[in-house]
């Protein structure tokens, strides 16, 4: 059964036993991150803060609802939009693929009927800090909303830009926003809003349903909604409704939506925050200014947040799920309309927002070389700094497939790109980088050299010859016998882990 809402989504869960409530008050500091923090690592169930101490407005919080079982990922995901669970990542990221060819329009509803409508509060009622913002990580800037979708105007599509960038909350109807230059909505606000002076009006939903909150980590081109997109992923229309303060639509069934402007020539603190690099990001710096116009909120909302950065290469949390869950399938239908022979596109489990793995065809010399540079240079991959690509036959969504093919198809001295060059998209989140290098703290752009890079662990096609090379994979295939893989696995060892 496919769900509508997020609260639709929370009883998914709940129905699925993979929620778990907490009835006594729990504090917004620290405390709510914590037990979350504890849930993700243990693969525990999704904890709903029912009672947040301090907070003015009857709300709960959600630790981390999109994290899914740590065997299959995307399975929650796969019940909320009604394909079954249970499936392979190749089966569900076919499913999935299939729907995402077909995008459908949008529906737009009245205001009256329209949940996020059912309390709303403008001009000098507007009270970001009613609400419980959690504070996520010791050393955090401040509090923070940061699993939520921007929407923006887009002279494209009549539904806007929807994208994911956090939020700081400052007091009042202030809150500062991180647009790095790259990204396509802080483009627009950099280099079209603020040198005309303008305010770019900008509206932040929190809790949407599942689809809409999965369309803020996909590869959406310009010219194209996300909005379409998520109709297409739960194959029916999404509803949405006209914001009260501003011309944008905004997911009809949100917890909460914040309508503002981001202020030209307005600069707010933003950060540091442990985000999802595994560090704590900093220094504290400068970000465009959100003014709050009006708050719409559903009653007793549900404020959903992300502990992001536990830990680096950390992949137990929302946002490497939907990663996986969301982005990996819309990237391989990406390139695949691009014209790459790719079997899917994969985010690596472990460290989903920076390394993935590309199963594909080589169909001749250079391809490689040809793809690596189109995904480097394509905005949707400005925050993945590495790749893997192995043969088509191999499994992107087993780890050990792929450690099996780097240790037997990649040779250190050929196999090892760096695109190190100025041109390439970066962010300054990026722990290798000092301040000097991370560039302008107007816009949070970068102008140092990358370090982007990829692995060719491909096979080059049949190596069983009695080569030199040939006793080189018999010598690795033997190494990793001994390490506890299975012989049946390798082409030059028999059963008991022997060269033929």
């Amino acid at each position: 059964m496919t769900v509508d809402s997020f609260r639709g989504f929370l009883q998914c869960l709940d129905e699925a036993d993979a929620l778990v409530s907490f009835d006594e008050p729990v504090s917004w500091d620290l405390e709510a991150s914590a037990i979350t923090t504890l849930a993700n690592r243990s693969d525990g169930d999704v904890p709903v803060f029912e009672s947040v101490a301090e907070t003015a407005v009857d709300a709960s919080l959600v630790g981390d609802p999109y994290r899914g079982p740590r065997n299959r990922p995307w399975d929650h995901l796969a019940r909320a939009i009604g394909l079954p669970t249970g499936l392979s990542g190749g089966a569900y990221y076919e499913r999935l693929i299939d729907r995402l060819r077909s995008p459908q329009e949008p529906r737009v509803l009245e205001r009256d009927a329209a949940p996020c409508k059912d309390v709303v509060r403008t001009g000098d009622d507007v009270d970001l800090l009613s609400l419980p913002w959690p504070y996520i990580h010791r050393g955090d800037g401040g509090r923070y909303s940061n699993l939520h979708t921007v929407v923006a105007p887009d002279p494209e599509t009549r539904w806007g830009r929807w994208s994911s960038h956090r939020l700081m909350i400052h007091d009042g109807p202030f809150a500062s926003l991180l647009f790095l230059a790259g990204e396509q909505v802080p483009n627009r606000y950099y280099y079209d809003y603020e040198p005309r002076e303008e305010p770019m009006p900008v509206a932040v939903v929190i809790g949407a349903e599942p689809v809409v909150q999965s369309t803020t980590e996909m590869w959406i081109p310009a010219g194209r909604s996300e909005a379409t997109f998520a109709g297409g992923m739960k194959d029916r229309p999404v509803d949405l409704v006209p914001c009260e303060t501003n011309d944008l639509y905004v997911p009809a069934t949100a917890e909460v939506v914040l309508e503002g402007r981001v202020l030209p020539n307005e600069r707010l603190d933003e950060g540091p925050f442990g985000d999802y690099f595994g560090y704590m990001n900093g220094p504290r710096r400068s970000m465009p200014a959100f003014a709050i116009d009006a708050i719409t909120r559903r009653t007793e909302p549900r404020v959903p947040f992300c502990v992001e950065g536990t830990g680096v290469g950390y992949g137990r949390n929302s946002g490497s799920t939907l990663q996986l869950a969301a982005a990996g399938p819309d990237a391989t239908l990406g390139l695949q309309a691009a014209g790459f022979d790719v079997e899917s596109a994969v985010p690596w489990r472990f460290t989903s927002r920076t390394v993935w793995v590309i199963s594909t065809d080589r169909p001749y010399p250079g391809y490689l070389h040809q793809l690596a540079n189109f995904v480097f240079t394509t905005w949707g991959m400005l925050h993945i700094d590495f790749f893997v690509f192995v043969d088509a036959d191999v499994d992107p969504f087993d780890p050990q497939a792929v450690l099996t093919a780097i240790a037997l198809d990649a040779d250190p001295d050929a196999d090892f790109h760096q695109f190190g060059v100025e041109r390439m998209p970066k962010v300054p989140l990026n722990i290798y980088q000092t301040p000097e290098e991370k560039g302008s703290a107007d816009v949070g752009t970068s102008k140092a050299k990358t370090a982007k890079a990829y692995i060719d662990a491909t096979s080059d096609g049949d190596r069983t010859d009695g080569t030199a090379d040939d006793d080189r994979r018999k010598r690795a295939q033997e190494r990793l016998v001994t390490a506890g893989m299975s012989a049946a696995r390798f082409d030059l060892l028999d059963g008991e882990g022997e060269a033929r």
